[in-house]
């Protein structure tokens, strides 16, 4: 079970797909404007390549972890202490891999594991920093409902792409 790169980077770019259309003006963009208290204008004066290229980046980072959450195979994986050991790993593991290597690798069950990751892991943290910041349960569902779409759709590229 190789590392899927690939998968991981298209996972990571797809935040900034899904973000174009999530926050654009006629889906969530001016509600969530409205709730920010962003305008256009103070939108205009952010550095676009930095906000994007972080973006990118730290979608990535999310990205990488995804196998982690979604691949069932993993955690065998980590047993034997990682790629580098699957070499020198008992014969258990081998016939393990053999048995079970593609099983729930699909593209549904990836959306699954990203789906509860998101609504277990993402709209908490999202939820707490917005109640502690006094912000609207507009704004939390809006940021927490794009979280959980991406680590949805990261989930299954992830786990489906092999």
């Amino acid at each position: 079970m190789p590392f899927n790169f690939y998968a991981v980077l298209v996972a990571a770019f797809s935040s900034l797909v899904v973000g174009f259309v999530w926050y654009n003006p006629k889906v969530f963009g001016t509600i969530w404007m409205n709730e920010t208290g962003m305008t256009e204008e103070k939108a205009r004066k952010g550095n676009m390549a930095k906000i994007f290229g972080l973006t990118l980046i730290y979608s990535f980072m999310l990205a990488l972890i995804m196998p982690i959450l979604v691949i069932h195979q993993m955690g065998a994986l980590s047993m034997i202490g990682g790629f580098d050991m699957v070499a020198s790993a008992k014969p258990s593991y081998a016939a393990f891999m053999l048995d079970y290597g593609t099983e729930f690798r699909t593209f549904q069950h990836g959306a699954l594991h990203g789906f509860m990751s998101g609504l277990f892991l993402a709209l908490p943290v999202i939820a707490i920093n917005g109640l502690f910041e006094h912000k609207s349960w507009k704004y939390i569902a809006i940021t927490a409902g794009y979280w959980t779409v991406i680590m949805t759709i990261m989930g299954a590229i992830v786990c489906g792409w092999k």
